[in-house]
């Protein structure tokens, strides 16, 4: 099921979105194991990731089948569609698009095919951010887009990956991947071998496990829990894996300057997810421990926005004193849906995914622990919920610190101008939202909760410190590839049922009709 994620916006009004969700990518290498099943369940346990679109890839040594769709992990796969995807090797992708639109060409993994008939299949998680200059290499070169029109940095990529016919794909990896900017945690694959890449920064988490008959890679330590792997190690930034069957073997293209993303810690990762070490769910109560010292306040009861707000209300409670409670119900089965609501049911806004326990708040003075504020309007409809079930006083407690600027590494923020906390002070927040206290824990003490030194954190979202430099406005952005002409051949989406015609290497790449 997808994460909790507690900005109650994903599908509601689309002028107040939170942070969404960055991608989720898995590999497996098993001879003799059910990759597609394993892969479904990896990509299972990484759903929070992204819920707009889920895909895999799968080679049997011969044929590299791609099956992909728009809709959840559970919505996309099957059981006759998995046991059709046999073979002992497999990639797979959750999407949440931070580069091009949610269509199904933009859907992962992408396929290209070598002039020599090989097979290049890619998933990613992260955000290039020299996508343009990326696009003016691949028209440069010629490459075509194998029929179907993609606007995502991954298409790119993978076609230049294809594009070295002279070259094996790990010598075309080591020769593409330096020449990328931005944040990148790839699974790729031929007929052969599963590789797997992460960028200099290593700004996306990427991690390497080991099944008793294989190895997989996955954006998060809990996918490895979930298909039985045992954790191995991070794969470090700058290095580059193969596994087939003469072994693993790594590579560096590029040497490490850690970045890891700090919001990963606030939001992104799951509770029950190790980065770089460090429980993510520790890091969260900690953080509220935190800022019960920096942000006391004078209350009967803490409750958590559910679910990514929940660990730091924990050690809220811990740290104050007042008792820990469950003051909204949360419907779990909200998640990301193709069904736009009428206006009259866009109203009721936060209360399709939370409800409140009135006999819980009534009376009571609250203390309420959410992990972000971005417009803030959804904080203003909850506190404004709260006051009418009966809450005497309403205190919000942010689990990180004001969001200032945006991401380009692979998280979708509002603009800087929509950002409430660049408008308006820490009082001008509270007025807006209703609030009778707010306050944000510290960028210190959400960094000393993470236990990483600071320097080796991407913290520009909160403090505007881009790691990685950036190009010019006009030419990045979500959508920056939809408004260069690159080329390529063009087909009319609606007409392709399958992204490539049957070709020597025997590639295919299905979608349901």
């Amino acid at each position: 099921m997808p994460k909790g994620d507690g900005k109650l916006t994903h599908d509601l009004d689309p002028h107040d979105k939170g942070p969404q969700d960055a991608c989720g990518v898995f590999g497996v290498w098993a001879p003799g194991e059910e990759v597609a099943k394993l892969t479904y369940y990896g990509l299972y346990a990484l759903q929070h990731r992204g819920q707009e679109a889920a895909g895999m890839a799968v080679s049997d040594g011969s044929h590299v089948v791609v099956y992909k769709e728009l809709g959840l992990v559970s919505q996309v796969f099957d059981e006759p569609t998995l046991a059709s995807l046999r073979g002992h090797l497999a990639i797979g992708h959750a999407r949440y698009s931070t580069t091009g639109g949610s269509t199904w060409e933009n859907a992962q993994p992408t396929l290209r095919s070598t002039p020599t008939g090989d097979i290049v299949a890619l998933a990613h998680n992260g955000n290039l951010v020299n996508t343009a200059e990326l696009a003016r290499m691949v028209a440069a070169a010629g490459i075509a887009a194998d029929g179907i029109v993609s606007t995502s940095d991954t298409s790119l990529v993978t076609s230049l990956l294809a594009a070295h016919p002279d070259l094996s794909l790990q010598a075309a990896a080591l020769k593409v991947l330096p020449q990328l900017r931005g944040a990148f945690s790839f699974v790729f694959m031929d007929e052969h071998t599963l590789y797997a890449a992460r960028d200099a920064q290593g700004v996306r988490p990427l991690v390497l496990g080991r099944l008793e008959r294989g190895w997989v890679v996955a954006s998060e330590t809990a996918a490895l829990d979930i298909v039985g792997a045992s954790m191995v190690r991070e794969i470090e930034p700058g290095e580059l894996i193969a596994v087939d069957e003469h072994g693993l073997r790594s590579e560096r293209f590029a040497p490490p300057e850690p970045k890891g993303c700090t919001f990963e810690y606030v939001y992104l990762a799951r509770p029950d997810t190790t980065i770089a070490g460090r429980s993510v769910h520790a890091t969260r109560v900690k953080v509220g421990r935190t800022l019960a010292i920096e942000h006391p306040a004078d209350a009967d009861l803490v409750i958590p926005v559910p679910e990514s707000g929940t660990p730091a209300a924990v050690g809220y409670a811990q740290e104050s004193g007042i008792p820990y409670g469950l003051g909204l119900v949360k419907n779990s089965y909200v998640g990301r849906t193709f069904i736009q609501p009428s206006q009259s049911i866009r109203q009721l806004g936060i209360r399709l995914k939370l409800n409140p326990l009135k006999d819980v708040i009534r009376g009571k003075r609250l203390v309420v622990v959410d992990d972000s504020i971005v417009r803030g309007n959804t904080q203003r409809a909850l506190v404004r919920m709260l006051r009418e079930s009966g809450a005497l006083e309403v205190h919000v407690r942010i689990s990180s610190p004001p969001l200032k600027w945006p991401c380009f590494y692979g998280i979708d923020f509002a603009t800087k101008a929509e950002l409430i906390a660049n408008g308006l002070d820490n009082d001008g927040i509270r007025a807006s939202i209703g609030a009778d206290s707010l306050g944000y824990v510290s960028l210190d003490g959400l960094i000393a909760a993470t236990e990483q030194p600071k320097s080796r954190l991407c913290r520009a979202c909160f403090d505007g410190e881009y790691p990685i430099p950036l190009p010019a406005d006009d030419v990045i952005g979500k959508h920056v590839l939809e408004g260069i002409e690159r080329g390529l051949d063009r087909v009319t989406p609606g007409a392709a049922v399958r992204q490539l015609a049957a070709s020597p290497g025997g590639e295919d790449a299905l979608r349901r009709p």
